[in-house]
């Protein structure tokens, strides 16, 4: 069985879904407006996915992200987004942000170090969290900005400069915490050194595509890392890309796990995927493929229900691929707009993280049973990378999926 698939450049990207929305202007709000968009945004997003921390919560809901990101793409300020942002960068969704703010376990006599500074989004979250907050920024042009950005809006304890994060800030050391908001394949050892006895380190680690958020503390001069959760942020650059031993090449892309038929890690998420929502892991010796598949279940409308891959993908080496799935869903409702229903997705995005398009199979809703989805998709010649999503997003009810695939197509 074959489901129609269509494909278009979206209007907004959130971290879970892919919907069209119309939303007034930033420009046109008011501050009061603004305020009301991230209370609804912390509760929705944030506090529902799990970060408990008042501090942090408090601090999400007066951060004014909008500020934080090029005017073109401020409608999206209050979704679950990572947004570009200009020089391959992007700015991180605001679940990621809050949770890793949540990690650190912030004191108000911290000085903590953050490397990549971005847009400045995170450090103005961290900055009435600790006592001092040094940020680092290999891209001139961002640096300057973020840096100006932060001036503006009187985070008077944050200092910001540019260089190469691998190397840390010497001189302002040592840091009781380390934030990273970009992934080395392995943690630099100048932040090792420059960290307090009994500091935290969070940072994702790991290849391109498959990375780990990590917890490290650390003691007796060693440091012992917890993994948190599956992640994918964009690379580490300078000394910590060229010493990366894993480059992707984009002409084979496939998806790992796709059967899910292996066991959940410790902390219950699935191996090979990430920024998993509401979803659990079911076993059928009726499933579609082997014997396993995830299920989403969602009772509040607009509440975040998926779960998500990135892939590398040549579009100079791969014209077209085949995407599919096993797809089942029981009693499913439209969420807040109308493409918030469960469908199988990829975009595209070209060297620069730019958004390419995106192409998708469904929406679905209503009821049906285990039925297969596939259909060929024109690879756009800029691609680099793409991230396949799939769930129920924001609509209620039951949607299951299994044996989800990124085939090349001869």
């Amino acid at each position: 069985m074959k489901q129609a698939i269509a494909f278009t450049s979206l209007t907004a990207l959130w971290i879970g879904t892919l919907i069209t929305v119309s939303v007034q202007p930033v420009a046109a709000q008011t501050a009061d407006d603004h305020e009301k968009a991230r209370i609804k945004m912390v509760e929705r997003y944030v506090r529902a996915a799990g970060v408990q921390d008042k501090r942090v919560l408090e601090a999400m809901v007066n951060t004014p992200r909008h500020e934080f990101m090029p005017k073109e793409v401020q409608d999206m300020a209050y979704m679950d987004a990572g947004v570009p942002i200009g020089e391959k960068q992007t700015i991180s969704s605001p679940f990621i942000v809050a949770y890793m703010t949540e990690s650190l376990d912030t004191k108000e006599t911290d000085k903590v170090l953050e490397i990549g500074t971005g847009s400045g989004y995170q450090a103005a979250v961290l900055s009435p969290l600790v006592a001092e907050v040094y940020s680092i920024e290999i891209v001139e042009e961002l640096g300057k900005k973020a840096k100006k950005t932060l001036a503006r809006l009187d985070y008077e304890n944050v200092e910001v400069k540019i260089g190469d994060g691998y190397k840390g800030w010497a001189e302002n050391a040592p840091f009781d915490k380390i934030i990273v908001t970009c992934s080395p394949e392995s943690i630099p050892k100048p932040l090792v050194d420059q960290l307090n006895e009994g500091g935290l380190i969070v940072v994702p680690m790991g290849e391109r595509h498959q990375q780990t958020l990590y917890l490290m503390r650390k003691k007796d001069g060693v440091m012992v890392k917890e993994a948190l959760r599956p992640t994918l942020f964009v690379p580490m650059t300078g000394t910590a890309e060229d010493n990366r031993e894993v480059m992707p090449d984009g002409a084979t892309p496939e998806l790992l796990n796709a059967g899910f038929e292996e066991d959940a890690d410790e902390n219950g998420f699935m191996p090979g995927w990430y920024y998993q929502r509401q979803m659990t892991h079911e076993e059928d010796f009726l499933a579609p493929e082997g014997q396993r598949y995830i299920e989403f279940n969602n009772e509040l409308q607009g509440r975040a229900a998926h779960i998500m891959q990135g892939l590398a993908i040549d579009g100079t080496k791969v014209n077209k691929i085949k995407l599919g799935a096993s797809f089942k869903c029981e009693e499913v409702a439209a969420g807040p707009f109308p493409r918030d229903l469960p469908m199988i997705g990829i975009t595209f995005y070209d060297e620069d993280r730019q958004d390419l398009g995106s192409a998708y199979i469904g929406p679905f809703q209503g009821s049906r049973s285990w039925s297969n989805y596939d259909k060929q998709i024109s690879v756009p010649e800029d691609a680099r990378e793409a991230i396949v999503r799939i769930g129920l997003f924001g609509a209620t009810g039951t949607a299951s999926f299994d044996n989800v695939f990124v085939r090349l197509v001869d």
